[in-house]
C-alpha cells in the first residue's frame, strides 16, 4: 500500500505507527513535513514550505486560518511537484487536521481517501481557557476560540474519517464530528516498557547513582508550564522537601511555553517561581534536568518512587501512560482527561490541581508509605496494557480503519 502522511511536526502522534509499517518493509511510505531532522528507515521524508505566512500584524481572528491556508497550499503544492516527478499516489493520506496541511488534498487527488488526527476543539467551558483564575480569559476570547476552530470544521468535510484518541478528546468536538469520529490512542508500546529495580542514574552533583532505593521525585513535560501545572509543582516543593528531607526532585522539560501565554519574567516560568518559592526551597535537592534522551527519561521513571503529572484540562500526555506502563507510582492532578486514564486508589492518586498543599501531603505519604502504595503500579501498568497497548489494541483498530477506506490497493494485513 502506498501512503502519505502529513504533519508539521513529523513524526507526531505516527511515531509507532509509522515505524511499524516501515518495519515491514511492505509500503511505500512518504511523509510530508516541515521538518527535515527526522529520519525513519523505509520513510521517504519530503519537507514542504508554506506558502504564505502571515505577518506579525496580521488581523488577530484570521490569522490562524491565513497560516493553515498558506501551509496547506504549500502542502500540496508541494505533493503535486513530488507526483510529476516520481508518479506516487497514495492509496491514503493519514495527517493532522488542526493546521490546515489537510485542506486542499481533495482538490488535488479527489478519489483518494483521507484519515484525519483530531486533537482539540476550543470552547469557553471545560478546557484549558478559563480554568486558571490566575490566568482569566480576556474579553475576546470567545471570538479567537471560534475563529481557531475554523480549520477543524473545515476538515470534518475533507476528512473520510476521524482518529481521535480519547473519549474526552472527542467530546470537546460539538455532536456533529461524532459520526465521522473512532476513538483509539495512538498506542504505547508496552513490551518496550516496563519497571527495572535494578535502574540507576548517575547526577553530575552527586557522587553516587540514585536509584529505587532513594526517595526520587518526578516531574515530566515537554515544557515546564501553567498548561502542565509547573506553578502548582513549584508551590508544592517546599512542603514535600519539610515532610521529606532525604527526597529529590527530578523535573525534566524545557523552559518554554507550548499551550497559552509565555511568562513575562525574563527566567520564563522557572525563574518566576523560583523567584516566588525563594528560600523555601532547598535547591540543592532539586534537579532540573531540561529535556533528556528518550532512553534517559525512561530510566529516570524506572528509578521515580513518586511521579507527578499535573495538566489543566487537556490533551492527555504521552509520558502519563508510559510512565504507567512502567509501573510507576502516580500522583495527578484530578482533571477530566486524567481521569480517563487513572482511577482514584487503584491505578494512581488524584488531587485537586489547585491544592499544592494536597499534593505535597500526598506525595509525602507516598514516599513514606511505598508498601502502602505498592499495588497502584502494578495495577497502572495492566491498565495501560489492556487499554492502550501499540501492538495488540490500538494497532489493529488503526490498520481495520486504513483498510476499510482502501479500494486501491490490498488491505494491510493485521498483527
Amino acid at each position: 500500500m502506498k501512503l502519505l502522511f502529513v504533519h508539521q511536526n513529523m513524526p507526531g502522534q505516527y511515531r509507532e505507527l509509522i515505524q511499524w509499517l516501515a518495519a515491514s518493509g511492505a509500503h511505500e511510505l512518504v511523509f510530508l513535513t516541515q521538518r527535515g531532522d527526522i529520519k525513519i528507515p523505509g520513510v521517504r521524508t519530503l519537507v514542504y514550505k508554506p506558502f504564505h505566512t502571515p505577518a506579525k500584524e496580521a488581523f488577530g481572528l484570521a490569522k490562524d486560518w491565513e497560516g493553515a491556508a498558506g501551509a496547506g497550499f504549500g502542502a500540496v503544492q508541494a505533493m503535486q511537484k513530488y507526483e510529476a516527478e516520481t508518479g506516487f499516489r497514495p492509496d491514503i493520506i493519514l495527517g493532522h487536521t488542526g493546521w490546515g496541511e489537510l485542506s486542499f488534498f481533495k482538490d488535488l487527488w479527489p478519489g483518494v481517501p483521507i484519515l484525519g488526527f483530531f486533537e482539540y476543539y476550543y470552547t469557553m467551558e471545560g478546557g484549558m481557557v478559563g480554568f486558571d483564575p490566575e490566568q482569566p480569559p480576556g474579553p475576546h476570547a470567545p471570538y479567537f476560540n471560534r475563529a481557531r476552530n475554523v480549520v477543524p470544521c473545515l476538515n470534518r468535510e475533507v476528512v473520510d474519517l476521524g482518529h481521535v484518541p480519547t473519549l474526552w478528546q472527542r467530546d470537546r468536538f460539538p455532536a456533529s464530528f461524532h459520526d465521522k469520529m473512532y476513538v483509539c490512542h495512538d498506542g504505547i508500546r508496552t513490551d518496550r516498557l516496563g519497571p527495572d529495580p535494578e535502574a540507576s542514574l548517575a547526577l553530575g552533583r552527586l557522587r553516587q547513582p540514585i536509584s529505587r532505593r532513594d526517595e526520587v521525585v518526578t516531574y515530566v513535560a515537554r515544557n515546564m508550564e501553567r498548561a502542565r501545572g509547573f506553578h502548582i509543582m513549584m508551590r508544592a516543593l517546599p512542603e514535600i522537601q519539610a515532610a521529606r528531607p532525604e527526597a529529590r526532585i527530578l523535573m525534566i522539560g524545557g523552559n518554554e511555553a507550548s499551550y497559552g501565554r509565555e511568562s513575562d519574567h525574563p527566567g520564563g516560568l522557572r525563574g518566576e517561581m523560583e523567584a516566588e518559592v525563594g528560600d523555601r526551597v532547598d535547591w540543592s535537592r532539586v534537579h532540573f534536568l531540561g529535556r533528556v534522551p528518550y532512553a534517559d527519561l525512561c530510566r529516570i521513571i524506572q528509578i521515580s518512587r513518586c511521579h507527578i503529572y499535573l495538566t489543566m484540562p487537556f490533551v492527555l500526555s504521552w509520558s502519563l501512560l508510559e510512565a504507567m506502563a512502567m509501573q510507576a507510582t502516580v500522583v495527578a492532578a484530578d482533571v477530566a482527561p486524567v481521569r480517563e486514564a487513572i482511577t482514584h486508589g487503584k491505578t494512581g492518586l488524584l488531587v485537586d490541581f489547585f491544592d499544592p498543599a494536597a499534593l505535597a501531603a500526598q506525595v509525602a505519604d507516598v514516599l513514606a508509605r511505598p508498601e502502602a502504595h505498592a499495588h497502584l503500579g502494578p495495577e497502572a501498568r495492566a491498565h495501560v496494557v489492556e487499554d492502550y497497548d501499540f501492538l495488540t489494541r490500538c494497532l489493529p483498530e488503526h490498520l481495520r480503519r486504513i483498510n476499510s477506506l482502501v479500494t486501491t490497493a490490498a488491505p494491510i494485513a493485521l498483527p
